[in-house]
């Protein structure tokens, strides 16, 4: 009796995962964020830094499988603003700040300190509205998928479906003018 009771418990439990299981009626990625929690940011405590990097409250989150022009940061020796890196900056700002909800999924910090992390506005991938506005290049071909393969092929997808960016690489434009500090 008590071996029936287990395996009719655990027919109900599985029966009622399927159940929560969100439906993708209106296109939210959030649904195949592979299986990982989403922490919600208060919008108004977040500032602005370039395209693919902005501050929440003590964090510095750097957007995962994109890279967006320059600015200037001299205090990593960037002196100048690539082509489109203001633009980029002011995108995504201005799409984090309107937003009714901002979430993301944390990976790990980098070697910056920074927090690596998908981040979902509304529901939606700021990486792929980056690439689909024409401000980033998807590095998740050069990085790879880290562990969200979902999110990573929504991400490649978007590049393969959107034009290229009408700058040049980041990492090789800062080969050209970031300005190394010698010890």
């Amino acid at each position: 009796m008590i071996h029936y009771q287990r395996h009719k418990i655990h027919f109900v439990l599985f029966f009622l995962l399927f159940l929560v299981i969100p439906c993708d009626l209106h296109g939210d990625e959030r649904k195949n964020k592979d299986s990982v929690s989403l922490i919600r940011i208060d919008t108004a405590a977040i500032r602005p830094d370039d395209g693919d990097t902005f501050f929440y409250k003590n964090l510095t989150i750097r957007v995962l499988g994109i890279d967006t022009p320059e600015i200037i940061h001299k205090e990593h020796g960037i002196f100048e603003n690539q082509p489109y890196g203001r633009k980029a900056a002011a995108m995504t700002i201005n799409v984090l700040q309107k937003a009714k909800i901002v979430e993301y999924v944390p990976f790990q910090n980098d070697k910056y300190g920074r927090l690596l992390a998908h981040v979902f506005v509304d529901g939606k991938l700021l990486a792929v509205h980056l690439i689909r506005a024409g401000l980033a290049y998807e590095t998740v071909s050069y990085y790879g998928n880290n562990g969200f393969p979902v999110i990573a092929g929504k991400i490649v997808k978007a590049a393969h479906e959107s034009p290229r960016p009408r700058f040049e690489r980041p990492y090789k434009w800062r080969r050209r003018h970031q300005k190394r500090k010698w010890k």
